[in-house]
């Protein structure tokens, strides 16, 4: 199985660019904002920011989109994208 990712997101808003994943020659383009970080931004008492990266996860799929290579699909985001979180919705 041949899968290409395509993500433009990029600093400062990692987690808002355009998913579109082609398997095998079909093209499937994923909605917006679709892509949810599991990292986080936090500060400590004195207000310094720390910035945690984590894996990818994806909210929500193309209509259609085959439950099968869901988790594939996955896989291979988090093997391609650098992970979140930039700390740009903060």
């Amino acid at each position: 199985m041949n899968i290409i990712i395509c993500y433009n997101g990029k600093y400062p808003n990692l987690c808002s660019g355009n998913l579109t994943v082609t398997i095998d020659g079909i093209v499937w383009d994923f909605p917006d904002y679709c892509m949810c970080t599991g990292g986080s931004v936090w500060f400590d008492k004195e207000w310094n920011d720390y910035v945690a990266e984590g894996e990818w996860s994806i909210s929500t799929w193309p209509e259609n989109f085959p439950e099968e290579l869901k988790e594939i699909v996955v896989e291979k985001v988090n093997e391609e994208i650098p992970h979140g979180c930039c700390g740009g919705c903060v």
